[in-house]
């Protein structure tokens, strides 16, 4: 690598072949800039202990709380902000921050929900896969950091668009309320 004083060129003279040297080596990956996204990355929507949402959705009824349903110890409902159309969360009633500190059974009944929710989307939706995952802390993505919850995503080929980059929307077919009910229905007994 060739390494430069700032004081041996203008940045006009700067040629592209040179470019790759400041840059490091090139990758196959493209990048996609996205600064709208570093306010919600470093302060989160963090709300405060009392106003948990997730503690608060039992306590209202399934269609009001976007619940599909309810286990033991703990809950599905779907995400009120979603990726794609049918976006679940799987949530324990225990307020409890990251999954280490579930119980055993809190999580046998994640999982267990986990895939009923997964078997119950695909017959609903006709999703070709799912992303599944949980953002453990602040830091790490975790729009309420304060209470674990799994986010169960529906995906299709060809679902993704440039919507929420360029104009800051997302394409959702059907109203939550519509996609609560039929998931909830689906939903085995």
């Amino acid at each position: 690598m060739t390494h430069y004083r700032s004081d041996e060129f203008d940045r006009d003279d700067v040629q592209t072949d040179a470019a790759a040297d400041l840059a490091g080596v090139p990758d196959a990956f493209q990048r996609l800039w996205t600064p709208h996204r570093l306010v919600y990355i470093q302060h989160g929507q963090q709300p405060d202990e009392h106003s948990c949402p997730f503690c608060r959705a039992p306590e209202l009824d399934d269609e009001q709380s976007l619940i599909v349903a309810r286990g033991e110890h703990a809950y599905v409902l779907l995400n009120l902000f979603p990726y794609n159309s049918g976006h679940l969360l799987v949530c324990p009633y225990r307020h409890i921050a990251t999954y280490d500190q579930a119980t055993p059974e809190e999580v046998a009944e994640i999982g267990e929900l986990t895939q009923v929710a997964m078997r119950t989307v695909k017959q609903v939706s006709k999703c070709d896969g799912f992303n599944i995952g949980m953002n453990q802390g602040r830091i790490a993505g975790a729009g309420i950091a304060e209470h674990l919850h799994q986010h169960i995503v529906p995906r299709w080929a060809l679902d993704s668009n440039f919507f929420p980059i360029i104009a800051g929307t997302k394409a959702l077919p059907r109203l939550l309320g519509e996609v609560r009910q039929e998931i909830a229905e689906a939903w085995p007994r």
